[in-house]
């Protein structure tokens, strides 16, 4: 009895010198005979960590290939992707000789070996995808596993710059139970070697296209303990010319319309028509183009929202302020003075700015002088003596007659004067008007000149 448990402890350590398993040694160079062997050696210790010890770290080799790029969802903070996950892991102590066992490499069923927990800590939705029945075994004892991935990943987006936007979405991959001193993991592909993998396999050329692809590992500390991860960062950018030709182009449309309205005449009360028909236009044209833009939770707002917000504010207030042109065109003879401090904000300083010129007041004076009847009648006398020689003395009736006449002369002649040059008051508040005017239309060019300014720095 002695002897037997001897025996046993000697088999024992023997097999711990000499690694999880032993050396296969194959009868024939058949897929018989290695099956065997491995059923013999090998699968029965599918529930034990492949080492020699469990002091011993199981290296793990991971890396990923990008197939494809399925969805983002901004209002749910979420990217959908295709990827395939490679690892890469060794049992300890097997092998077997190509010659006497006739490959170097079988497929077996994924169920017969030992497999790490690796999981992604992203994950947002259960993997539906196809799991792939088989692993590849190597004579050196290296397991290699190619798995595809459907994955619904959280990523925090940010969507200020919409269109223009670059999203870095973070993908981590760890063991779920192992500590770091039982698994650790190592990255099988540099960056470059990952990027350049991924756009050659990739399948989808749709919203999103893949900029970069960055690794590095990192130890997650746990209350119970260390965990080893490699993390890759998928680096997206937006394809926006959807977005710009549907977008862009048709609001700076809407928008140049609005600008050029302002070259209609002040007075005219179409020009006021004209921009309430714009503004329920570009109304209609957002309501029907609201789907493309992103909904999103985030305290901030993309910024071609905040275009098509102020976009908007300035169609309303060139309305009101063609309101107020159009109020002060047809009703400033009714107002009272303007008070002197904005006739001189308004006329002296503005209007330098808007490159108006001041008008010049007329020194054009109408003066009513009224002779005497007597001086009068013999002025005339004298005026149609010149004409026709002697005439016959006027009738008292027909020099009153002249005097109406020429009352009623000056009178009209000081109304039409009136109503050409306007009073003073009515100038004034018109020449206010028309500075407000081309005051705005200078800030509308202004605007629009920094918005393309921004949006070719964006897309630069």
């Amino acid at each position: 009895m002695t002897e037997v448990k001897t025996a046993g402890l000697i088999f024992i350590c023997f097999s711990m010198l000499h690694g999880f398993v032993a050396a296969l040694n194959c009868s024939s160079p058949t897929p018989k005979s290695l099956f065997d062997a491995l059923e013999k050696e090998l699968f029965p210790r599918k529930l034990l960590r492949p080492v020699k010890s469990f002091s011993d770290t199981l290296n793990v080799t991971i890396s990923m290939t990008l197939v494809g790029i399925i969805g983002v969802n901004e209002k749910a903070q979420s990217l959908t992707t295709l990827l395939w996950l490679h690892s890469e892991w060794r049992i300890d102590g097997l092998s077997w000789d190509e010659k006497e066992c006739g490959t170097t490499r079988v497929s077996i069923p994924r169920g017969k070996l030992w497999y790490p927990d690796i999981h992604m800590t992203e994950f947002m939705e259960e993997d539906k995808s196809p799991k792939a029945p088989f692993v590849y075994l190597y004579n050196t004892g290296h397991v290699y596993d190619h798995n595809p991935m459907r994955v619904v990943s959280s990523c925090q987006l940010l969507i200020y710059t919409f269109p223009f936007d670059v999203q870095n979405c973070s993908l981590t991959f760890e063991s779920h139970l192992h500590f770091v001193d039982d698994i650790r993991l190592f990255q099988g592909k540099t960056p470059t070697e990952a990027l350049n993998e991924s756009r050659h396999a990739l399948q989808t050329r749709g919203e999103w296209e893949l900029v970069d692809i960055e690794i590095g590992s990192n130890i997650l500390e746990i209350n119970a303990g260390s965990y080893s991860g490699i993390r890759y960062y998928i680096i997206l950018r937006r394809r926006p010319v959807l977005y710009v030709v549907n977008l862009l182009i048709p609001s700076c449309f809407l928008l140049t319309m609005d600008l050029f309205s302002f070259l209609l005449p002040p007075h005219c009360v179409d020009r006021s028509s004209f921009k309430m028909t714009l503004i329920l236009g570009y109304t209609v044209f957002l309501l029907i183009m609201n789907d493309l833009l992103p909904v999103t939770g985030e305290l901030a707002t993309p910024l071609m929202n905040v275009l098509f917000c102020i976009s908007l504010a300035l169609m309303v207030a060139s309305l009101l302020e063609t309101i107020f042109i159009t109020n002060i065109q047809f009703s400033s003879s009714q107002y009272s003075a303007a008070p002197h401090w904005l006739s001189v904000l308004v006329l002296r300083y503005l209007a330098v700015v808007v490159c108006i010129p001041p008008k010049k007041k007329s020194n054009r004076v109408t003066v009513c002088l009224r002779p005497p009847a007597r001086a009068m009648n013999t002025s005339i006398i004298e005026h149609l003596k010149s004409v026709s020689g002697d005439i016959p003395p006027l009738k008292p009736t027909a020099l009153d007659e002249l005097r109406k006449m020429r009352s009623n002369l000056t009178a009209i002649r000081l109304q039409i004067d009136k109503h050409v040059q306007g009073s003073k008051t009515s100038q004034e508040w018109q020449m206010i008007g028309i500075v407000i005017d081309r005051l705005l239309f200078g800030l509308y060019i202004v605007f629009i000149s920094v918005c393309v300014i921004i949006i070719i720095c964006l897309w630069s």
